[in-house]
């Protein structure tokens, strides 16, 4: 049996210093270059949200973070990278060069983000705004330098 049409929605995670227009040009390039069997293919690119990463904290935001992850977790504060991408971060990061970001979440046990059974663990989620709470009452701090 022969089908008359297929279509697909692609999906598709960059490295965050890839760049989102020339991979996209690149996509319909490889798509549309030899169909197999005659077949016509078209290709509607979305959107390409282009990646960011995030440069280094200065060291006193850091020592902020930290205290309060002790106070409110038990633990040091953890940075972790991962691959996906959050087009806003990227524009604040390009519109305003010079400032720290610190972008967080309440993810793991108890918590699923951005799923058809979204959850969030509201104990965590009360430790979560409590440091933020202290990161901002110490960058606020004209004692206290964060460069």
């Amino acid at each position: 049996m022969l089908r008359p049409s297929t279509t697909a929605k692609l999906s598709i995670r960059l490295a965050p210093t890839c760049d989102a227009a020339a991979a996209g040009a690149a996509l319909v390039s490889a798509l549309t270059a030899d169909p197999p069997s005659g077949a016509r293919v078209g290709v509607e690119l979305e959107a390409a949200g282009q990646g960011w990463v995030a440069p280094p904290l200065p060291a006193g935001i850091e020592t902020i973070l930290d205290a309060a992850s002790r106070a409110h977790f038990g633990a040091p504060s953890a940075a972790a990278g991962e691959g996906g991408s959050i087009p806003f971060l990227a524009m604040l990061g390009h519109r305003f060069p010079t400032s720290a970001v610190v972008a967080t979440g309440v993810l793991g046990p108890g918590s699923n983000a951005h799923g058809p059974n979204e959850a969030l663990h509201l104990p965590t989620a009360r430790h979560l705004t409590a440091c933020l709470a202290q990161l901002i009452a110490g960058c606020g701090d004209p004692g206290r330098s964060i460069r």
